[in-house]
Order: C-alpha cells, then sequence, then structure tokens
C-alpha cells in the first residue's frame, strides 16, 4: 500500500472502515445500505474496504464495488493476518476527519450512523456502539457479558460492549491508538483511547441475525481476552513507568522475604535451631531473590522506556498557547 500524500489527508469528512474476511455474500448489499445512508448526510465521505486475505470471491466483489461507486476504496492483504491488522491498514488509508468502523457481516446497522455523529458532537472522542439486544447465541452472550465487566474494572471506564464494531472516532484518538493496533489488542480499543486521554461515550445500537456465513470467532476467544487484557494494561497504563509495577512487586516479596529469614534467624539465636523450618527458610530465600528479580525487571523495563521516550513517543499537543 502506498502512502497517501498529506495533502490527501483529513480531505474527507467521514471514512468508513469495513475489514472483510471471506464475506462475498454480504457486500454488495451492505454497500448499497450504506449509501442510502450517505445520501441524508450532508457530508463527504468514503468506504475503504480491507480484504483480510479472503479466500472466497469477496475481492472481486469489491473491485465490482469500485467501478460502481467512486467513493470505494480497497486494501488488499496477501494472506489472512486478522481484525486488528484489517483496522490498523484502514486507519492509515482513511482520508477523512471522523472514522467509522463497521463489521461486514450486515449484523451492525448503518442506519446508526447519522445517531453516532450526533453523539460524537456532544464533545466525545469516540463513541462505541453497545448491542444491547444481541442476536447472537447464548454461549457467545454469556461469556462476552462478563468479559465486559472486567474490561471495565480494570479499564477505569464503564462500558457494555468494548467490543461491538461499530464504533466512531475522531481522527486524532484513532492515530494514537495505531501503536497497540495487533494481534486481537482491537477489543480494547475504547479502554486504550480512555487511557490516551480522550473521551469515550456509548450509543445503543442495533444488531441484526447474520443472514450469511459463519462467525469467525470461538470460544477460546475468552481465555485470550483476559490474556490479552493484562498485556494491554500493562503496554498502555504501565510501560511508561515500569518501575512502579515491578518495584512494587520487588518490594513486597523482598520484604515478605525478610520478614520469614528474621524469624528464623530469631528461632536460631533463642532456641538454637530452627525448630525444622526448612521449608520455611527456603521460602523466605526464594522471596527475597524473586523481589531481586522483580526489581531489576522494573530497571530494564524503565531504561526502554526512557529509550522509547526520547525517540518521540510523547503525548499529542491539543491546543498551543504562544506569543504572537
Amino acid at each position: 500500500m502506498t502512502t497517501q500524500p498529506e495533502s490527501a489527508l483529513h480531505s474527507l469528512d467521514l471514512s468508513i472502515i469495513v475489514p472483510v474476511f471471506n464475506e462475498e455474500n454480504s457486500l454488495k448489499p451492505l454497500c448499497g445500505w450504506i449509501h442510502e445512508i450517505l445520501a441524508q448526510l450532508d457530508l463527504s465521505a468514503e468506504i475503504v474496504f480491507v480484504d483480510d486475505g479472503s479466500t472466497d470471491g469477496s475481492f472481486a466483489v469489491i473491485e465490482a464495488l469500485h467501478a460502481e461507486y467512486p467513493d470505494v476504496r480497497a486494501v488488499r492483504f496477501q494472506r489472512n493476518a486478522r481484525k486488528a491488522a484489517a483496522l490498523a491498514a484502514g486507519f492509515r488509508a482513511a482520508r477523512g476527519r471522523l472514522i467509522l468502523t463497521m463489521d461486514a457481516d450486515l449484523q451492525d446497522d448503518p442506519g446508526e450512523i447519522p445517531r453516532l455523529l450526533e453523539a460524537l458532537d456532544q464533545g466525545y472522542d469516540l463513541i462505541s456502539g453497545w448491542k444491547r439486544t444481541r442476536h447472537d447465541p447464548l454461549t457467545k452472550r454469556v461469556p462476552s457479558r462478563i468479559w465486559n465487566l472486567v474490561t471495565s474494572a480494570v479499564a477505569g471506564i464503564r462500558l457494555h460492549d468494548f467490543n461491538c464494531g461499530l464504533k466512531l472516532y475522531r481522527r486524532e484518538a484513532a492515530e494514537d491508538a495505531l501503536p497497540y493496533l495487533y494481534g486481537e489488542l482491537y477489543r480494547y480499543l475504547p479502554a486504550i483511547v480512555h487511557w490516551g486521554g480522550y473521551r469515550v461515550g456509548e450509543l445503543v445500537v442495533k444488531h441484526h441475525p447474520r443472514r450469511y456465513g459463519a462467525s469467525k470467532f470461538g470460544t477460546r476467544r475468552l481465555l485470550n481476552g483476559f490474556l490479552d487484557l493484562l498485556s494491554v494494561t500493562f503496554l498502555v497504563r504501565f510501560m511508561a513507568t515500569p518501575m512502579h509495577v515491578f518495584g512494587t512487586l520487588g518490594l513486597l516479596s523482598s520484604m515478605a522475604g525478610t520478614g520469614v529469614c528474621t524469624y528464623i534467624a530469631w528461632l536460631r539465636l533463642v532456641h538454637g535451631n530452627i525448630q525444622g523450618r526448612h521449608p520455611l527458610l527456603m521460602l523466605g530465600a526464594l522471596l527475597i531473590i524473586v523481589g531481586i528479580q522483580f526489581f531489576s525487571t522494573g530497571l530494564v523495563g524503565d531504561m526502554l522506556a526512557s529509550m522509547q521516550h526520547r525517540r518521540g513517543r510523547t503525548p499529542r499537543i491539543i491546543r498551543l498557547l504562544d506569543q504572537s
């Protein structure tokens, strides 16, 4: 994919990013549906399909849509790179000041676009959809509810549906989230944007039953989701100060080990032996060693964070007052 010239960026009001993986039957009706809604809005827009290595006729359909509609663009991957990579490619290709993401399976409703735009105008930087009435099997809804509750608690922001595909971003928020768009971390985009200092809101949106194909996600994603939550929490919230995390763990471990070893030393002085507390002695020594390891990890992490800071990973300046 070629890099866009600077003059092409921000040239449109809205970019609609649609990741695609084997959705050939739904693309044409989806594109027509989106255009029906866009015709009612007074804004310039584009639709960017990102073909994530589809093995069916999805890209042939996209090519036909590109020939039919001048505002349809496309990015195609040589192989399946998963949704995070598709979203990242879409964000980079987008030319709009606002970026909307939606799934290609016709379960997201393009008719919600005007409401999302109105909600964003209330001072938010990201509006995330909430599929309050979901047309998914129970085996998918229950794990999703548990995952959303845990994610809300960790992220410090109350959302009911972090993983809804229907989201509207201001371009700045999407660009700042780009470095974390890999693996399956796209599920945590609202949390990442929130931790970046942006305002995140939620809007109840319609959710339709799947018409074609099958879901690309299984129940295993629940375990993977919790592991990814740990990763993104550390990467976003504590990457700049890793010593605060590892140093605290090291201090607690070392203090516990020192306390245990002090007790063993007291037994030796008072009774002349350690009263058979050999496993406890080993535990104390192990806790001290683990504490030292945590401290060492924190120091190495701080060094890496310092190097990253010197390379320019500083917060975005949103306003500057200077002398004229």
